[in-house]
């Protein structure tokens, strides 16, 4: 049996239900009150008029006085001429007039508090459309933020749209204290659920040209906290895809650790979703950076959006050979064919003729400067190439500290040294855990041997011990392999082992001995460059950089990562940092870069995208020495101690 329930009981109830639906509620009930307020007292002052009528005061005149007095409690003044019981009205229309517009005071005084703390939160919605969206917050953001605005120099009024669970006060604060330099560039940030449909609606995703979806940890974390951030990651992508269904040029660029949650992220949207492996991309561009000086700066230039880039170009090519058509542009140098099925060539055989639906990739200061011409732009001269290799032989190469990527480098590694070389991993106090990964990997590798010693290369006897300088190469990586990634505390033990080395370097060259052993180190803290080039080593890796400068050239083109996959592993077409005895019998010589880009065509249809020169190489401000696709009439007069930098298949 239902439960009865008072007249006043259930007025309540209603007026409650009515309140409880916010401001809006709040705000009609005030005007109600007001008006019901007015009508009462003019009522009042109705009857009176019988009661005691007041020949000087029509009755019109004293519904504007009660108004006048329930506005404005000043105004009961103009009732003194009047009788006594029409103060009392006077009274009351005061009365109820400060009660009234003390609660509205309260209102607007509380739902603008409210409103500016929900700007605050950052749930508003984000009138935006062509913009690029991060999805996810970490110490990369600042460094995908410098990619970013200096690829949107040339638009007009670009926006960066950032959506992460981080609270929206903390983000601006952030970015107004690390990330001043935003040029045209407009930043806008949100606070939510990054794979919330609701939220993605709000930032305008469906209108965006392009996300980025951070992972939530780093390469250090536990294997439990990597699939948590790759679960996040795939409900973001999957939120994502269903907000931009319909759009044609929206990609994703999405970063995950586990290797079956990229193919699945791969299988959501395919030719919309860009995977990235952030960690073996690393590992492969330290390895092939330490097997040669100087190509640390090409590929921090290649990879920026400041310098010169890879895209690319289409145009009616008229059957041109391969190898003339690098002649035919003012701007840039051709490096490779896309066909119309998709397939990539980097280096494709000089005598190949261009289909005309055919797109080549091509290196350039900006895509508004890349423009084919008929005719070529440089003659060079037809000059013989020496019929030399370089000298191969086993190899020996030292890490110092150990880091998850640091497996992907030795296997590298191995593919590209003859049999017998070897690798010694340096770490202090390794756990199990490390020694078991090592073994592994001695087990799975024949090309290569892999020891383990435990020494400490913080300490300068340790360090000497091990005599570092024997090593052709000698990578630096974090100390603590199984301690979470502190960026400061990890450059500043780095630093400190660089300093070590290069005091034994000196002591080396004081003895006569110059050590040729290459050095290269990994930063994660850009902040700390300098440092660390004071320190003595010019080939190092900004790790946050270099990852940041991927993402973002994905963002903008991802059918980039297919060159990124061809260049960036042993089988197929490198950057290399060759010799230019290689190249030229005698030397020194001058010659047009256009001369150099003819004799590298010679070695194996070699392409050549510029020089090094060794007098530059300690000069930060000349890019330290290496200088990429010069005007193809420049001359350059390079030395035995100099070096062309070509695409090859080796590096021989």
């Amino acid at each position: 049996m239902a439960t009865e329930h008072g007249f006043r009981e259930k007025l309540r109830y209603r007026v409650d239900n009515f309140l409880g639906r916010g401001s809006g509620a709040l705000f009609l009930a005030l005007l109600v009150a007001f008006f019901a307020s007015l009508g009462l007292i003019v009522a009042v002052r109705f009857v009176f008029t019988f009661v005691t009528p007041d020949p000087e005061t029509p009755f019109k005149q004293q519904i504007w006085f009660t108004y006048l007095q329930i506005t404005d409690p000043g105004n009961m003044a103009q009732d003194n001429g009047t009788p006594m019981i029409y103060k009392l009205t006077a009274i009351a229309s005061g009365m109820t007039g400060v009660v009234i517009f003390s609660a509205l005071i309260a209102f607007l005084t509380t739902a603008l508090d409210q409103s500016i703390e929900h700007l605050k939160k950052g749930h508003s919605r984000v009138l935006e459309s062509g913009h690029t969206i991060i999805l996810g917050w970490g110490p990369r953001v600042i460094e995908i933020l410098r990619e970013l605005v200096e690829a949107n120099e040339s638009e007009d009024d670009p926006v960066v749209t950032i959506l992460a669970e981080e609270e929206k006060e903390e983000m601006d604060e952030y970015l107004r204290t690390n990330f001043r330099d935003r040029r045209n560039t407009r930043i806008v940030t949100r606070s939510g659920s990054t794979a919330s449909l609701n939220m993605l609606e709000r930032v305008m995703a469906k209108d965006a040209k392009s996300a980025i979806v951070l992972a939530g940890c780093g390469p250090a974390s536990t294997t439990s906290e990597k699939l948590a951030s790759d679960a996040r990651v795939v409900k973001s992508v999957l939120a994502l895809d269903a907000q931009t269904a319909d759009a044609e040029e929206f990609s994703i660029v999405a970063e995950l650790f586990d290797e079956r949650n990229r193919q699945v992220v791969r299988d959501i949207s395919p030719g919309h979703v860009v995977v990235v492996d952030a960690e073996e991309i690393l590992a492969k561009i330290m390895v092939q950076t330490s097997r040669t000086s100087g190509l640390s700066v090409v590929y921090a230039e290649l990879l920026s959006f400041e310098g010169c880039e890879m895209y690319f170009h289409q145009d009616d090519w008229g059957g041109i050979p391969f190898g003339k058509l690098q002649y035919h542009f003012p701007d840039g140098v051709p490096v490779g064919l896309r066909r119309a099925d998709g397939s990539l060539l980097v280096r494709p055989p000089v005598d190949m003729p261009l289909a005309d639906d055919d797109e080549i990739l091509i290196v350039a200061d900006d895509d508004s400067t890349i423009e084919f011409r008929k005719e070529p732009v440089a003659t060079p001269r037809d000059e013989p190439v020496p019929d030399v290799k370089a000298d191969r032989r086993q190899e020996k190469m030292i890490i110092l500290g150990w880091r998850p990527k640091a497996s992907i480098i030795v296997s590298e590694y191995a593919d590209y040294v003859l049999d017998g070389s070897t690798v010694d991993v340096v770490v202090n106090g390794y756990s199990e855990k490390t020694r078991a990964e090592l073994e592994g990997l001695n087990d799975e590798l024949d090309s290569v041997d892999v020891a383990l010693h435990d020494k400490n290369p913080l300490d300068s006897d340790d360090l000497e011990s091990l005599d570092p300088f024997s090593y052709d190469t000698i990578i630096v990586l974090p100390q603590r392999p199984d301690d979470e990634i502190d960026a400061d505390r990890t450059d500043s033990e780095t630093i400190v082992v660089l300093l070590h080395l290069r005091r034994m370097s000196r002591e080396l060259t004081d003895q006569g001995r110059p050590p040729q052993s290459k050095i290269i180190t990994e930063v994660l803290d850009s902040d700390n460059q300098d440092l660390i080039s004071r320190a003595g080593v010019n080939d190092f890796l900004i790790s946050n950089r270099i990852v940041s400068m991927v993402f973002s050239q994905l963002s903008e083109e991802p059918r980039i990562l297919q060159v990124y996959d061809d260049l960036f592993q042993e089988e197929g077409s490198e950057i290399y940092v060759k010799p230019a005895a290689l190249y030229f019998e005698n030397l020194p010589v001058t010659r047009t870069f256009a001369d150099l880009m003819a004799v590298a065509q010679k070695r194996d249809d070699e392409v050549c995208i510029g020089y090094k020169l060794k007098s530059l190489e300690g000069d930060a401000d000349e890019n330290f020495g290496v200088k990429l696709i010069p005007l193809k009439d420049s001359e350059v007069t390079l030395t035995a101690e100099d070096c062309l930098v070509v695409v090859a298949e080796d590096d021989l």
